[in-house]
């Protein structure tokens, strides 16, 4: 049996702001079909990794692998142009286009031709959005916001969708909502990347998790292996 893709790994990878030194020569991958859970503190390089990945940040040393190739520090819209949607902490939808310009704006097929995510699934998965085609980015709810972003990030039928923070500060009712729609992607085939701090929600829809502390990697393992360990938990996410 071949092992599987890999359509992200990091190799070695640091990363500076400025003088701060963030990332400490990570070593991170996402396999094709896989679902992974970044977790740690506030601080401790998540969205860093994810922004060096995306080109957002450019890394001080070691490598960014986009399928086997090297897109280290290469342009955000290269590493998009590969089947990675990225779906950022804020959102950053346009408030000025409507729900239904946000989502037609951003449809076509993935790079191996696929259009398995399209303007009526997109509806079909997210009610709320269907109700509100005609509203402006900007009059829509927080949960709302995240799942246009989510639905945008899906209409460009990507191989790996990257949600960092999926519920932060939502009602509870409509961070629910999320994860259910987060097993959908799962169970898709796209592969994921999520940011989230309710690390049971997480791990009941990963594979794999890895927890950062201080620009390291402390845990790499499979949610089951997570979850029997409650003092790394407590240790690294002080739950």
């Amino acid at each position: 049996m071949s092992a599987p893709e890999m359509l992200i790994e990091t190799r070695g990878l640091h990363t500076h702001y400025g003088a701060s030194h963030i990332l400490r020569g990570i070593d991170f991958g996402v396999a094709r079909g896989q679902t992974i859970g970044l977790m740690g503190r506030n601080g401790m390089g998540k969205s860093t990794l994810l922004k060096s990945i995306m080109g957002l940040v450019k890394p001080s040393g070691g490598q960014v692998r986009i399928k086997g190739q090297d897109k280290t520090g290469a342009a955000t819209y290269e590493v998009a142009r590969q089947g990675i949607a990225y779906v950022p902490e804020g959102r950053g939808i346009f408030g000025n286009l409507s729900v239904k310009e946000n989502l037609q704006m951003s449809a076509r097929p993935g790079v191996r031709g696929q259009r398995d995510w399209h303007y009526d699934r997109v509806l079909e998965t997210f009610p709320r959005l269907a109700e509100r085609l005609n509203h402006g980015g900007q009059q829509l709810s927080g949960g709302e916001q995240q799942m246009l972003t989510i639905g945008r990030a899906l209409m460009t039928n990507p191989d790996v969708l990257i949600l960092d923070e999926a519920t932060e500060g939502l009602a509870p009712l409509i961070a629910r909502e999320i994860w259910r729609i987060c097993a959908l992607i799962r169970d898709s085939g796209i592969s994921s990347i999520i940011v989230d701090k309710n690390w049971k929600h997480v791990t009941q829809i990963t594979d794999r998790n890895v927890i950062l502390v201080k620009g390291q990697v402390v845990f790499e393992g499979s949610s089951q292996a997570l979850v029997s360990q409650p003092e790394i938990l407590e240790q690294h996410l002080g739950v």
